[in-house]
């Protein structure tokens, strides 16, 4: 099918490398640079498809879209975004846009959205956002959370029943709170229950609420986190740790859309949006039998999969930097990481995911004494060793050396002018590798200097130098045989 497709940005070499994969697929190509070349191309009549970058030269792209789109609703909008957060994803779908793609783009993934725009019936835009909603709690820039970002954007105008499946600690809560608080039910209540922390006994109890004398205890009516979500949001977290016969009354609700209290006949109008999360296999769960198949269905609607930290460690920077900043406006002082620290922290594995990261950030907001944090209290932190160590040996010397270099830039910048640049990062790269020999060699000074390469006179100006104190002791300790 040849179509034209209009290509807005005002990176040329972007607009080459666009008009060519189209060309190549059998489209026409209108280009421009800028929000008054679109909309002279657009005077001279309506492509098929508008591609957009966000910023432009001249304006916000997504402002043109927005006005555009009211009086040409049926002509499919893809946008492109460097800005690649929830926020652009989000509102890119409420003004009407048919996808949006962050950058830098997979430009097999944008033909795929060219033709699947070419084939649609027409979009629907989500319900705008209020001032209220500008901060928003999922933060990353990683391929794998863009991912997340689409699929948010495109279920907030609606009622669909969202399953979020991810390890421990990955945000799972944080994403049902950003579909209720983006969506049209944002001013009613959002309900959490974690399934795994209630008692079998009492979790029908809990979901439906109870009428008084229904059970043992029961002295008053109680309303259950159906009847208190009603309007808004129930998040039922861990749903895959549900008994079975709770599963089989959460099923009958799903289906029907009503339920009654425990001891109650009065039947009650379910009026709840269902997000449900899960940190097991469900699939498997289901083969094993221990979730049922019907219910799981009816949960996974949408599917939702977070990432674990480990496979979007570019996120971590902006994760620790956002979390340093939350702790410093709880009150707590206000630190920064160096490139060094940064470097550690991308390259842990994180088994605890964004939970632990924040733990960690914000111990080392309280615990550490420097106002910028390096590589040695990251990895002391960690449990990998005292702060005194330093971090070359795990992020290699050249990083250690940049992270240094940036912190003078920024503490004492004339340091980088002065001459006493070299003599400063060799006493930097020297002092961890003398007191390291020292520990090696149980603090003999005849040992260390030998494997050092050096004589012993040399170490010993270089220990006064360098300001390295050793215990008396280790002064008075005798030399091995093989230090004569």
């Amino acid at each position: 099918m040849t179509a034209t497709v209009l290509v807005v940005d005002d990176d040329a070499a972007i607009r080459t490398v666009i008009a060519r994969a189209l060309d190549r697929a059998g489209h026409d190509v209108v280009a421009a640079g800028s929000l008054a070349e679109m909309r002279r191309a657009l005077d001279r009549g309506l492509p098929d498809v508008l591609v957009t970058d966000v910023v432009l030269p001249d304006g916000n792209g997504l402002d043109a879209v927005a006005s555009f789109v009211r009086d040409h609703p049926r002509l499919p909008v893809i946008v492109l975004s460097a800005q690649n957060t929830l926020t652009t994803a989000v509102r890119a779908t409420e003004v009407g846009a048919y996808d949006y793609l962050p950058k830098p783009f997979d430009l097999d993934a944008l033909m795929r959205a060219v033709a699947g725009a070419l084939a649609r019936e027409g979009g629907v835009p989500v319900a705008p956002l209020g001032e209220e909603d500008a901060a928003l709690p999922l933060i990353g820039r990683s391929p794998a959370m863009q991912d997340v970002y689409r699929v948010i954007a495109r279920v907030v105008s609606n009622d669909l029943t969202v399953l979020v499946s991810g390890e421990s600690g990955t945000g799972k809560e944080l994403v049902a709170r950003a579909i209720h608080d983006l969506g049209p039910r944002r001013h009613a209540p959002f309900v959490a229950i974690n399934m795994a922390a209630i008692p079998r006994e009492l979790i029908e109890s809990e979901l439906f609420g109870h009428e008084r004398g229904a059970f043992t205890g029961a002295q008053a009516r109680a309303a259950g986190r159906f009847e208190q979500a009603a309007g808004g949001t129930l998040f039922l977290d861990e749903i895959g740790d549900m008994p079975m016969e709770a599963q089989t009354r959460l099923l009958r609700v799903l289906q029907s859309g009503e339920f009654t209290t425990v001891g109650g006949g009065r039947t009650i109008r379910a009026d709840v949006r269902i997000v449900a999360a899960t940190n097991r296999d469900l699939t498997r769960a289901v083969a094993d039998g221990r979730f049922r198949e019907d219910l799981f269905y009816r949960l996974n609607v949408v599917p939702i999969t977070l990432p674990a930290l480990r496979e979007r460690r570019q996120d971590v920077a902006l994760l620790a930097r956002h979390f340093l900043d939350r702790a410093a406006e709880a009150g707590l002082p206000r630190k920064q990481l160096d490139a060094a620290a940064v470097a550690l922290l991308e390259a842990h594995d994180w088994p605890g995911n964004v939970r632990e990261l924040e733990n960690i950030t914000r111990r080392m907001a309280v615990l550490s004494r420097d106002r910028v944090i390096g590589a040695a209290e990251v990895r002391a932190t960690l449990g990998g060793g005292s702060p005194d160590e330093v971090a070359s040996a795990d992020i290699g010397i050249e990083a250690a050396v940049d992270a240094f270099v940036d912190r003078l830039a920024r503490e004492a910048p004339d340091a980088l002018t002065n001459g006493t640049l070299y003599d400063r990062v060799i006493a930097e790269v020297e002092r961890p590798l003398i007191r390291r020999m020292l520990a090696r060699n149980g603090n003999n000074q005849l040992r260390t200097a030998r494997a050092l390469g050096i004589n012993r006179n040399t170490l010993r100006k270089r220990l006064d130098t360098l300001g390295i104190d050793l215990d008396p002791d280790d002064e008075a300790r005798p030399s091995g045989p093989g230090d004569r």
